[in-house]
Parts: C-alpha cells; sequence; structure tokens
C-alpha cells in the first residue's frame, strides 16, 4: 500500500450526528492485514473461548472459574487487537523512505504497546 494513503484514525475521524465518532470508509478500506489466516485463527480461537464460557454458565459453574476463563478471553482479544494494529501500521510504512533509526523506534514503541496490554 503506498503511503499516501495510510490515513491517521484522527484524519479520518468523524462526528456523527450523536456525538459518536466514527471512521470513513475510506480510512478502513485502507486497512491491510500482513497474516489474515493467522489472525482468522486466533478470532475463531477467541470465538471458541466465549462459547466455552457460554457453557460454563449454562452449567452453573462457579463464579471465580467463568471469571478467570473471561480473562484469559479478554488477553487474547487484546493480542489480537495489538496484532491488528501493528500489522497495519507496519504495512503503512513499508513504503515510507524512514532511517532505520526511526524503524526501529517504531518496533520499539510497538513492543512497549504491547507489554501494556498483558
Amino acid at each position: 500500500m503506498s503511503s499516501t494513503r495510510c490515513q491517521t484514525a484522527a484524519s479520518a475521524r468523524l462526528l456523527r450526528s450523536d456525538g459518536i465518532n466514527s471512521y470513513s470508509r475510506a480510512y478502513m478500506s485502507d486497512v491491510q492485514y500482513q497474516n489474515p489466516r493467522s489472525l482468522l485463527a486466533a478470532l475463531r480461537r477467541i470465538e471458541g473461548q466465549a462459547r466455552g464460557v457460554q457453557r460454563m454458565i449454562e452449567t452453573e459453574r462457579p463464579c471465580s472459574e467463568v471469571v478467570q476463563q473471561l480473562s484469559a478471553l479478554r488477553g487474547a482479544a487484546d493480542r489480537l487487537s495489538h496484532r491488528l494494529v501493528a500489522e497495519n501500521l507496519r504495512a503503512c510504512l513499508a513504503d515510507m523512505d524512514l532511517p532505520e533509526e526511526r524503524r526501529s523506534k517504531v518496533e520499539q514503541g510497538l513492543r512497549v504497546v504491547a507489554e501494556l496490554r498483558s
């Protein structure tokens, strides 16, 4: 993808009449996934976890067990979210002529953000 097609979320943000932020279709269509199969596999695992939690509630498992599984599900969703954003950012920067020092700082920043979510 050309770096000129990558918009920032701020520049693509639209304010709806009800005051809720939304994003232009142009911004959303610029999202690129480096490895969609891997992302979809992770999403299917999360879906399975959610079904497992549903079964736990249906069979009246103890609250502490349900909460533990919900925590694991949330962690998996957080990791997937980070992967989506990081891969898209890398795709946006791929065509840019950035010095190696800047690319290194971006990667370092992505690692720091990954640590925040864990």
